[in-house]
């Protein structure tokens, strides 16, 4: 079984992590943050029943009363409830970096969802005490060019899930995940890098985590600006986004957006977004597909950012 009769304490995303599933790629509970009655707690039991008493047409999630189902083929079944409980349920033959993989991704994404903390599908930088959110879809180079601004000095405060909440007077905030990062062998490669030394995220996969603790910013920091990533046939470039496509981009990459209707939580959605969206720059970032632009990347998104954030 993957539970162990140890809880472990984390700080992450914004909130304690009580979990009796080890989670070492998590920073450990800070002794200031001990008094967190809103902690999510992560344990393991067997949900076979409950998933088959789930009315559902879909084979992979389900949404009840209690909560939100995911069924991963080979791997396990997952229960999110209340914005505060994850329950794991292995099958046999489970592989344990696949289910911390998806407690930390999917799993989590539903929690902000559940505690109506908007979850943006990207990487998010430290640049001068704000942080900028580069957003784009699996294989977009997120990354990639993530990893180049942290080669310039600058920090890393979430990849691949990025927890946006709003402060009381809507100013929108970007809490820490953790200090890793998630990069393709291709990305490596063209980094200079040698995979040796980093763990693949599970058997087999030719993607692997890169700890970045040296380069890791553990606090919240209002957001500075957004960049949407995009592939591109021409040379790179980046494009003011303004109007209604604002409101598409972020709509796009919300992670799991698909279940914002079946958690009812359109309205939600669409009045966080209204309530800042017109506060925050917005820029496409167009990646030329042609050749390694990540370097030229950098450079047009740091060229963006007010001078005295530099």
């Amino acid at each position: 079984m993957v539970e162990t009769l140890n809880k472990n304490s984390y700080f992450s995303f914004g909130f304690r992590i009580d979990s009796y599933i080890p989670l070492p790629e998590l920073p450990p509970l800070i002794e200031s943050f001990a008094s967190d009655d809103h902690a999510v707690q992560v344990t393991s039991m067997d949900l076979t029943a409950h998933w088959s008493s789930a009315s559902s047409s879909n084979e992979y999630f389900a949404v009840t009363e209690h909560g939100v189902l995911i069924r991963v083929p080979d791997t396990g079944i997952f229960c999110m409830s209340n914005g505060n409980s994850i329950i794991v349920s292995p099958f046999t033959g489970f592989n344990e970096d696949k289910i911390r993989l998806y407690i930390l991704g999917t799993c989590m994404g539903i929690i902000l969802l559940q505690r109506r903390i908007l979850p943006l599908h990207g990487s998010a930088i430290a640049i001068n005490g704000k942080a900028y959110a580069i957003l784009g879809e699996s294989g977009a180079g997120k990354s990639t060019l993530a990893s180049i601004l942290l080669e310039k000095g600058y920090q890393l405060l979430s990849d691949d899930l990025i927890p946006l909440s709003l402060s009381h007077n809507n100013v929108p905030v970007v809490s820490p995940s953790y200090p890793q990062q998630k990069m393709w062998q291709e990305t490596i490669d063209r980094l200079g890098m040698s995979s040796d030394r980093f763990q693949p995220l599970f058997d087999r996969e030719t993607k692997f985590a890169v700890p970045v603790a040296s380069h890791f910013c553990s606090q919240a920091l209002p957001l500075g600006g957004i960049f949407e990533l995009v592939k591109t046939e021409s040379h790179t470039a980046i494009i003011p986004i303004q109007g209604l496509v604002r409101f598409q981009t972020l709509l796009r990459h919300t992670f799991r957006n698909f279940l914002l209707e079946h958690m009812n939580l359109q309205g939600w959605h669409f009045t966080t977004l209204a309530r800042f969206i017109n506060q925050i720059d917005m820029n496409q970032l167009q990646r030329s597909s042609t050749y390694f632009s990540a370097h030229e990347l950098a450079a047009l998104l740091l060229n963006t950012i007010p001078k005295e954030e530099l």
